[in-house]
């Protein structure tokens, strides 16, 4: 009964803390990847939206591809920049439909809309440092063939999708055994160090050029045509028409050398997103926008206000459910097991595989990563609860027995009292692990101190990965201060004394 309660009132604050407020504008949700160029293009359209009247929020650097495509389907985000040989290779996967009308179609069926191609196409292609490909006389894919003892590092999607490395595998007959995932924007570094020696890049990458690195060619035309266009949903056509005229606007309007360009000014020049994209769309468009760029006090305080929102309800609700489970697994030995088991295999799913498998239940944003964080809070408390319970001194409840205490009153003034210390310990651990944990929640649209970190890995602005990395780190500390603190007042004086 009392988790069943429990989990009710956090689904009804989950549901609550992503309902929004009503108004007269038109809101939209833009969506884009964990990538410069997807972020520029949801800048483009997210400032189109807002010239057309409507009240926009652009959730960047969400996950993959079908963390978007998810997305999308649930109305979570309105519109997001894709790409056509993605769209048949991995979000139609096994239709074998390549042809534009085809995908469109097959998309409409699903009641998402496929804009023109935005005029430029970023295909897949594998990179090496150009000193180490001249060196081996590599200039094709299928050279590889002739250095199977070279190490691959691809992206974790390309890792896995139909036209990533397993096509790239057999169709080439590559022999490599050395060969693993890492994000894409580490790549670089990892081919500039040369702890790999070959990558999956877009053809519209900036660091090609930066990094001097030399593209192989596609002798036997395995990548499709990677085509940059816009997917978005079909009911804006009615409820929003204005709006999607609007983001229409830059179809056929970006060659491939303008986005090099514009890509390499926001990871070599360090100018940023919303910036590029006004510039744009002001040269190429004649649509003036504002951009107004918060200071890094700001980002800290909207940050912050995320971080504590994802950690103090998830937490919350952990308490409420993990205490009284850790009670009931106390009176109940057999059960107990069961109870310890269950929240223990919680804990041993990774942090990421829990958040995604939010998704299809609650969306993207805070919920999802709110339920996953509250997941993970169990087994301190509910374990923490259990021993303290169990490791009181038998004479103790036989005194407080003989006392003629019911049940109720020994457990509410001797055994939670007693047991207040490791309790307390529990949820001090708890709280800790939600604050580093609560940063995966970003990509997945949560916000938080995740934000800045993963913006500045897709970067390499070592910068903007402290205004992430130390603020958690600093907030950790302050609620491992703060419990310290609260156990002079939770934790009877006498148990305070003996343990010192």
């Amino acid at each position: 009964m009392i988790m069943n309660r429990t989990l009710w009132v956090l689904i009804l604050v989950l549901y609550l803390a992503d309902v929004p407020a009503e108004g007269s504008a038109q809101e939209i949700t833009i969506g884009s990847k964990v990538f410069t160029e997807s972020v520029i293009l949801g800048e483009m359209i997210s400032q189109l939206s807002n010239d057309a009247g409507a009240v926009v929020d652009h959730k960047q650097d969400l996950g993959g591809t079908q963390v978007l495509w998810q997305a999308l389907l649930r109305g979570d985000i309105d519109v997001y920049p894709e790409y056509t040989g993605t769209i048949s290779q991995e979000i139609l996967a096994g239709s074998d439909i390549i042809t534009e009308s085809g995908i469109r179609s097959a998309l409409e069926a699903q009641g998402i809309r496929m804009s023109r191609s935005l005029g430029f196409n970023n295909t897949y292609v594998i990179g090496m440092k150009r000193s180490l490909a001249d060196s081996l006389d590599i200039r094709t894919i299928s050279d590889l063939r002739r250095h199977p003892g070279l190490t691959l590092g691809f992206s974790i999607e390309f890792m896995d999708r139909e036209d990533g490395w397993p096509g790239l595998r057999n169709r080439f007959a590559l022999t490599q055994q050395d060969v693993f995932g890492l994000e894409h924007t580490l790549a670089y570094q990892g081919l500039e160090s040369g702890s790999i020696h070959a990558t999956d890049l877009y053809s519209t990458d900036a660091e090609i050029s930066y990094y001097d690195l030399a593209v192989l060619e596609d002798d036997l035309n395995y990548f499709p045509a990677y085509r940059a266009v816009l997917l978005y949903r079909s009911e804006l056509e009615e409820s929003a028409p204005s709006v999607v005229e609007s983001i229409l606007r830059p179809q056929d309007m970006i060659g491939e050398i303008e986005m090099v360009v514009l890509n390499a000014r926001a990871k070599i020049d360090g100018v940023s997103e919303p910036q590029i994209a006004s510039e744009f769309l002001a040269v190429t468009l004649g649509v003036v926008t504002e951009v107004a760029e918060d200071t890094a006090l700001q980002a800290l305080i909207r940050n912050t206000i995320d971080h504590l929102w994802l950690v103090g309800i998830s937490l919350a609700a952990a308490i409420l459910l993990a205490i009284p489970l850790g009670i009931f697994a106390a009176r109940k030995p057999g059960l107990g097991q069961t109870i310890l088991a269950v929240v223990g295999v919680i804990q041993t799913i990774p942090s990421l595989a829990l958040l995604v498998f939010m998704i299809p239940v609650l969306g993207i944003g805070g919920p999802p990563a709110m339920m996953a964080l509250f997941l993970y809070s169990l087994l301190p408390i509910v374990r923490n609860t259990y021993s303290g319970l169990t490791d009181i001194p038998k004479p103790l409840l036989e005194s407080a027995e003989a006392l003629g205490l019911p049940a109720s009153a020994r457990l509410r003034l001797v055994e939670l009292p007693t047991a207040s210390r490791t309790i307390l310990a529990g949820i001090k651990t708890s709280a800790v692990i939600n604050v580093g944990t609560a940063t995966l929640g970003a990509i997945i649209g949560a916000g938080g101190y995740g934000q800045p970190i993963l913006t500045g890995i897709r970067l390499d602005d070592l910068n903007l990965i402290l205004q992430g990395a130390v603020p958690a780190a600093v907030l950790a500390l302050l609620v491992q201060g703060g419990f310290e603190l609260a156990e002079r007042i939770v934790v009877p004086k006498g148990l305070r004394l003996a343990s010192g």
